[in-house]
């Protein structure tokens, strides 16, 4: 069976703020010599070029703001026209008259009066339009839109065709993806030159629907220009470890699973299971003597540790290449004990994980810090683990994701992987890499303790905590594409399919086949 490996996308995908971009603009036209004017042209030409592979027939109607966002959508239409399609303009902000970037087409134009109505078969005109493309607002938007886009937005809303957003829907604020008010629905978001940061986390996310990047004439960005880039296939496939050809399980990473009270011993099982998938020559899972029998028939490739014998185990920890610690040991006074001699077993790499969350993180974060400061170190988080280490609201924290998890990875001095939609991983002194193929199928018990192993394995076989928590989140990801099985999929489906998941290459597909096409992202799920 082949399966298409999404999100296409080339290289590295780096993620801009609508700030960062506009100062990368001015960079390129002041300090580099870009002419504005070719932007705006290669950028208008390429949304048209997008517009007419997925809709080749049909009106298109444009509704136009004041700002280079309704400029872009300008030349979109001039560009449609000269093909031979049906166009016409909306305006619904003041513009020059005449419009020196319609190059002297005489596009069919309706003006917004600023009432109710846009005039004589102006909002009327959305009705019979095959695509419509939103250019009401740009990147630099802030706050709810005033009443005039508002009732532009609220109009796209309702109408039938396909819509078309360039850069970010409007409405959405680029940085953070809140909508503060009215916000266009769209099916399909071209973003110019790299995706913009809020089309990726919040209510942006789901507004953007299908997320196209194109290349328009930017020059390179210098690694570290944006604070945030995009996890993709092409990414993985080069930060994947590879065995050499002569090697031996001793040197292809030992890991220590370390999860599971009495009655828990699904959660070690999954772990241990997704730690062998993900490649690790060793496994030794470290729980309570009462999972013994459970755990070595449910996986008899790895080694069982008694959790309750704290010198054995404090042995095994120090023999590790890494320790994946946390998922369902407990956080009574025997979860305490089998953490601190994990803790106390020296510098090995760490992943912390669910009671070992609860344990340093909530209430004690010098604690955890105090841990993550000894060693390489990985912590995941979900929401509400979040918000009692880095001591914000679960409001705060919907609305500043990328942000706090910044900050918390800032001031525990370790990786911070922010488990949710989307998955964030934040490194100090590094951009934030986000996950581009979790969706909500994944939101289901155990599917953490997964993560967790695969994390451990990868941070064994000798990645940073950075580039394990990032390629365990795109693995796990594509596992549950690979598997088929919507919301009804369980950890075991991750797991099976993990090992094909992992060794995939490649840029991806996309059935655009454009070369100005950067990256294509499927809705939001």
């Amino acid at each position: 069976m082949i399966v298409r490996v999404r999100p296409f996308a080339r290289g590295s995908v780096p993620v801009a703020t609508g700030e960062e971009s506009a100062a990368f603009d001015r960079h390129a036209v002041t300090g580099l010599g870009v002419p504005e004017p070719a932007l705006m042209e290669s950028a208008g030409r390429a949304a048209a070029e997008v517009v007419q592979r997925l809709v080749p027939r049909g009106d298109v109607l444009g509704v136009v703001g004041g700002g280079n966002n309704g400029g872009d959508v300008l030349v979109a239409l001039r560009t449609l026209a000269a093909w031979g399609r049906s166009v016409r303009v909306l305006l619904v902000a003041e513009r020059p008259e005449p419009e020196p970037l319609l190059h002297g087409w005489p596009l069919p134009t309706v003006r917004d009066d600023g009432g109710e109505r846009a005039g004589a078969n102006g909002w009327d005109a959305l009705a019979g339009a095959a695509v419509v493309l939103d250019g009401i607002l740009g990147t630099g938007a802030r706050g709810a839109p005033r009443p005039r886009q508002a009732r532009a937005i609220a109009a796209v809303n309702v109408a039938a065709g396909v819509v078309v957003a360039l850069d970010v829907p409007s409405g959405v604020d680029a940085e953070t993806g809140v909508m503060e008010g009215a916000a266009v629905r769209a099916d399909v978001t071209v973003a110019f030159g790299w995706p913009k940061l809020g089309t990726l986390l919040g209510e942006g996310r789901v507004l953007r629907g299908r997320l196209v990047a194109v290349e328009i004439g930017f020059p390179p960005v210098p690694e570290g220009r944006f604070g945030a880039a995009l996890i993709t296939p092409a990414w993985a496939a080069a930060t994947r470890p590879r065995r050499d050809p002569e090697t031996h399980k001793y040197r292809v990473g030992t890991v220590l699973v370390v999860a599971g009270r009495p009655g828990m011993a699904g959660a070690a099982v999954l772990a241990a299971r997704a730690a062998l998938r993900a490649g690790a020559g060793l496994v030794h899972v470290a729980s309570a003597p009462e999972n013994r029998v459970v755990l070595q028939s449910a996986t008899p490739e790895a080694i069982f540790v008694d959790a309750s014998d704290a010198e054995a185990l404090a042995a095994r920890a120090a023999d590790a290449d890494a320790i994946a610690v946390g998922p369902g040991i407990g956080t009574d006074t025997q979860g305490e004990g089998v953490l601190a001699a994990v803790l106390d077993a020296g510098d090995t790499p760490l992943v912390l994980d669910a009671d070992a969350l609860t344990l340093l993180g909530s209430g004690r974060p010098r604690r955890l810090a105090e841990v993550a400061r000894t060693r390489p170190c990985l912590v995941t988080p979900h929401a509400g683990e979040m918000t009692r280490i880095a001591r914000f609201g679960s409001e705060e924290l919907r609305t500043r994701r990328l942000e706090i998890t910044r900050a918390t990875a800032a001031e525990l001095g370790c990786t911070v992987i922010l488990k949710g939609l989307p998955s964030l991983v934040a490194a100090p002194d590094a951009p934030v890499l986000i996950d581009s193929v979790g969706t909500s199928d994944l939101a289901t018990g155990g599917m953490g303790d997964v993560l967790t192993g695969i994390a451990g394995a990868l941070l064994a076989r000798g990645l940073t905590p950075r580039l394990a928590g990032a390629l365990a989140l795109h693995g796990s990801g594509r596992a549950a594409v690979r598997a088929g099985k919507g919301e009804g999929i369980l950890p075991v489906d991750v797991v099976s399919h993990l090992r094909d998941a992992l060794a995939e290459s490649g840029p991806g597909e996309s059935d655009l086949d454009l070369p100005c096409v950067l990256l294509d992202l499927d809705p939001a799920r």
